[in-house]
């Protein structure tokens, strides 16, 4: 069971230069969190080593919370790592504009817990390669790179709910990359398919009970 990190004791802290698992250096992190407002490239340095697999879970994990406007930023930012993926560039930082932007210090420090919360989960079953391990080798992945964008735009779109599966979908990728699973990648690709699947039912929900009506009305007022 774990605690709260608001009520952790700052002396409990693990020693300078001790190894600390990823899901315990986020839960310190976000309890040492103090400040009015939080960059993204704040957040992605208490997240911890750099590498596409941290970005990918530093930029999905916001798009679950009630944050105006951080769909919008998340969903562009997916959208342009998604260009050096396609050509195989390290990726190993956030683009400018996008690590200027400001969360409240409340909604980091539960994105930090909310990425703790995955890394804990993910490490009770992750056991390296399960077999798929050419998925996570670096080079040019267009497969990865198609994926990052169409969840980009989902999440860039105003859909109702429209941001949980997409943001899941990047979540698992970037805890594949940063795991070495490939039964991860498996999992976010399963994921990204519920996301267009749901995102495509909304829009036919829309067109049926919204758009068709209205479109039916007009075609019908100027014959």
């Amino acid at each position: 069971m774990t605690t709260d990190p608001s009520s952790s004791n700052p002396h409990e802290a693990s020693p300078p230069g001790a190894f600390q698992p990823p899901h315990q250096r986020l839960r310190e992190a976000a309890a040492r969190l103090n400040a009015e407002a939080v960059s993204l490239a704040e957040l992605a340095r208490l997240q911890g080593s750099a590498g596409l697999g941290s970005l990918l879970l530093v930029l999905a994990a916001p798009c679950v919370l009630p944050v105006p406007g951080v769909g919008n930023v998340m969903g562009l930012a997916l959208m342009m790592l998604a260009v050096p993926i396609w050509r195989g560039d390290p990726v190993g930082a956030l683009p400018a504009r996008v690590a200027a932007f400001q969360m409240p210090a409340r909604w980091a420090r539960r994105a930090l817990l909310m990425m703790a919360w995955l890394y804990e989960r993910a490490a009770r079953f992750a056991r390296g390669q399960h077999g798929l391990g050419s998925l996570t080798q670096a080079g040019p992945r267009p497969w990865m790179a198609a994926l990052v964008a169409l969840m980009g735009a989902l999440i860039f779109l105003p859909l109702p709910l429209g941001n949980v599966l997409p943001a899941l979908c990047m979540a698992m990728l970037g805890l594949g990359l940063a795991l070495r699973d490939g039964l991860l990648l498996l999992y976010a690709w399963a994921a990204g398919l519920l996301a267009c699947i749901y995102s495509a039912a909304l829009g036919l929900a829309a067109w049926h009970w919204g758009l068709a009506p209205v479109w039916r009305y007009l075609g019908a007022d100027a014959g």
